[in-house]
């Protein structure tokens, strides 16, 4: 049995939650907090195995009830909010970097046409949680790591190299918000090439996600539209509820294809698109998440002459994703996040400014040769 610890100020969402939570036969609720004073009182003494956590709640909200929940008694965290504007995106989000695992909204309410697809989303999602092995959050710590600065040369392996990248993708999904944020916002303000993410999110989150990740980052965050080209130093969020790919015009192409790997957006579905756009110009990153979106489409990227890079398992909250990448033989590289902004930048820093294969090829004028940062290479070369 799952056990699981439901923190809500209103009564009747309370009531309403228990009675979703409590349909599942592997799920025992076993405590109710009203307010985060209570909750911090329930997690130490009933131990449970998951919190589902309301936003707005008074004295103590969401977030700084999650924050002290990490430094305290780490427990897997699932933010519930009831709206999806952008106050209660903000504040989701912050609990996300206090430490908790994943964000959702409320089901909706009985007799809704969507109510049982997102009543079972949260059972779902509380289930997958209570899988996850958190680790304890230290007072104080800042809410964005900033990686300090160090010298690709001196503290890493390096050769010259001659490498043109036009474009860099990432795939996440659980744990995957504070690694990307942490990754853009250590990025310099003249990265050259556009940034293409997929990040499994609930519905309704995409834009409170990217407006959360521009917050931190010099780099401009943006959810883009179909057609819209992909100009360098910019940032793409993939959608709610849409595939997101890059053509070979460099342009944002989002559709509405079957899901893959159950999920839409899929980071397969852009890894795919990016191996058969970019080839040899582009770099691939797949970050911590559950299952295996992504993994045999790095390999692709791969084997069409890209970088490609997955998280290590110690860094990671769920090491599924890269780890299945890593199992196949899709990963040239094995980084912690730290690492993967120095090898982002390393090799981006011998480019020209490019926007892709169409101005790449337009361009008559090759990279200088340079120090490529190789970390752990796991090619065999």
């Amino acid at each position: 049995m799952i056990r699981v610890l439901v923190v809500e100020d209103s009564a009747t969402v309370r009531e309403f939650l228990l009675h979703i939570l409590r349909s599942d036969p592997e799920i025992d609720v076993v405590g109710t907090a009203e307010t985060g004073e209570e909750a911090l009182e329930a997690v130490g003494r009933i131990k449970p195995d998951v919190i589902t956590m309301d936003v707005h709640m008074p004295k103590m909200n969401g977030f700084d009830a999650t924050r002290r929940i990490m430094e305290t008694h780490p427990t897997p965290i699932v933010v519930v909010s009831g709206t999806v504007d952008m106050d209660d995106a903000a504040k989701a989000f912050r609990a996300i970097e206090a430490g908790a695992l994943a964000v959702l909204q409320r089901p909706h309410a009985l007799g809704h046409p969507a109510h049982e697809k997102t009543a079972t989303e949260l059972v779902r999602t509380v289930k997958l949680m209570s899988e996850v092995k958190v680790i304890r959050r230290w007072p104080r710590s800042r809410p964005v790591e900033i990686f300090p600065e160090a010298s690709v040369c001196t503290e890493f392996r390096c050769q010259a190299a001659q490498k043109q990248v036009s474009l860099v993708a990432i795939g996440a999904s659980t744990g995957g918000p504070p690694v990307l944020q942490a990754i853009l916002a250590a990025l310099p303000g003249d990265f050259s090439v556009p940034v293409l993410i997929v990040q499994h999110i609930a519905p309704g989150f995409a834009q409170g996600f990217a407006e959360w990740l521009a917050q931190s980052s010099s780099l401009p965050v943006q959810i883009p539209v179909h057609g819209q080209p992909v100009l360098p130093g910019h940032v793409y969020v993939a959608p709610d509820g849409v595939h997101m790919a890059v053509g070979p015009q460099a342009r944002i192409q989002l559709n509405a294809d079957e899901p893959e790997n159950g999920l839409r957006p899929a980071v397969s579905h852009l890894f795919r698109s990016v191996a058969q756009a970019y080839g040899t110009k582009a770099i691939g990153v797949l970050l911590t998440g559950m299952g295996k979106d992504g993994a045999r489409e790095l390999r692709l990227m791969k084997e069409q002459g890209a970088v490609t890079i997955a998280q290590d398992k110690d860094s990671s909250v769920v090491h599924g994703m890269p780890g299945e990448a890593i199992k196949i033989g899709g990963a040239t590289y094995v980084l912690p996040p730290e690492k993967i902004r120095i090898a982002l930048t390393s090799l981006v820093s011998r480019n020209g400014n490019t926007r892709g294969p169409d101005v790449a090829n337009a361009r008559n004028n090759a990279s200088e040769p340079g120090d490529l940062f190789l970390g752990r290479d796991l090619s065999g070369k």
